[in-house]
């Protein structure tokens, strides 16, 4: 935060050209030398801006989900957790709450990567491999054990964020230390679904009603796929769904600028709110309700935090009942049980955190599943 405030002052009154930074002096004009980032890795890509009726047209041809091809005889995607990695610190503009920051890895790569002992952290890594494995879009977690950032600030979140207040962006970074670093531990190594984000003026990502523009006539998705990713983010309790929280993308490389995408895809963007509804929390979850009106087939958010932000109580479709059913049950006990373990939800997170063995996480599971699965059809739409 002194740092902050330091740049703050140099930038506002146009100051002298050595300041004390970090126990030393620093020359605005004698930036560090900065290694050059290496070319041709795999990036994420740039957002896509298109006129609102552009915007509106992909969301009407637009996917939800696809087959999901099995991952080692199963269908969850293997989980690994990196032991040891290194990254260099980029200033970026960051937003939200939970403590992040960008990185370059050795390789050349950015990443998103976030630290601290929230809940955040176990809840996305277990929610998009769980998404993954359904067979709906989600960026991919890989949770690393010890983190060595060269050039981070003792608080990168902090940091960044009073930078981005006060406006010494530019100073800043000419102001880096490559040569010092910081040591973090069970971060999150976030990369983003490799596809073209589509947004228009004042629309980033999508809201839950607008899942019922979806067209299948028109080449977009089923109702029932609709319909099983509604059931999922229920299951979920994917209450914090703020419309930039999905994300609208073109899931090719080879879109030209200037012509429609000719495969929109919409998908869960921050799952970091889930298992909760205060995130990961074992009670709450298990005794969170998937339905407003089980013989009418209407599910509901109202009873999550904002009363379910963006989702309004929705019938859906046998078909689509029977679709998230068949997804659940693709998975074994021991895929449940390696979601949670695997994502840590058994161990010390900190002071707050809501610690239970896994069979418990597991029972909770196939609970919520039962609650999708049993019970009379779904009436007609």
């Amino acid at each position: 935060m002194w740092r902050s405030l330091v740049i703050a002052l140099v930038v506002l009154m146009g100051a002298a050209s050595v300041v004390w930074l970090d126990g030393r002096f620093v020359h605005w004009s004698e930036p560090p030398s900065i290694p050059a980032d290496p070319r041709g890795v795999r990036r994420a890509a740039e957002t896509r801006m298109v006129s609102p009726e552009e915007r509106l047209d992909a969301i009407t041809r637009a996917q939800v989900w696809r087959e999901p091809a099995p991952a080692g005889g199963a269908h969850l995607p293997p989980t690994a957790a990196i032991e040891n990695l290194s990254c260099r610190f980029v200033l970026k503009r960051l937003n939200g709450t939970t403590p992040k920051f960008n990185c370059v890895l050795d390789s050349g790569e950015e990443v998103r990567i976030k630290y601290g002992t929230g809940a955040e952290i176990p809840a996305e890594a277990a929610a998009t491999r769980l998404m993954h494995a359904l067979g709906f879009g989600a960026d991919e977690i890989t949770l690393v054990h010890h983190l060595r950032c060269y050039g981070c600030p003792l608080e990168p979140f902090a940091t960044s964020k009073a930078v981005q207040i006060v406006r010494a962006h530019d100073a800043y970074e000419r102001a880096l230390d490559y040569d010092d670093f910081r040591d973090f531990e069970w971060v999150a190594l976030e990369r983003k679904y490799d596809a073209w984000p589509i947004e228009a003026m004042m629309h980033e990502g999508w809201a839950f009603a607008e899942l019922d523009r979806v067209d299948a006539s028109k080449g977009g998705a089923p109702r029932a796929q609709v319909d099983a990713l509604r059931l999922v983010a229920v299951f979920l309790a994917h209450w914090d769904n703020k419309s930039d929280n999905q994300r609208l993308v073109c899931d090719t490389h080879d879109w030209r600028a200037g012509t429609p995408c000719r495969a929109p895809l919409m998908m869960l963007q921050d799952l970091g709110a889930t298992f909760g509804p205060r995130k990961v929390n074992l009670r709450r979850w298990s005794t969170s309700t998937i339905w407003a009106d089980r013989p009418r087939c209407r599910i509901t958010m109202r009873h999550l935090p904002y009363s379910g932000a963006t989702f309004v109580d929705t019938q859906v479709t046998e078909d689509g009942r029977q679709l998230a059913a068949r997804l659940f049950a693709r998975l074994t006990d021991d895929d449940i049980a390696d979601l949670f373990r695997g994502a840590r939800f058994d161990q010390e997170r900190g002071l707050f955190s809501d610690v239970h063995p896994v069979a418990r996480w597991v029972n909770a599971f196939k609970a919520r599943v039962d609650l999708i699965r049993d019970g009379p059809p779904c009436p007609q739409v």
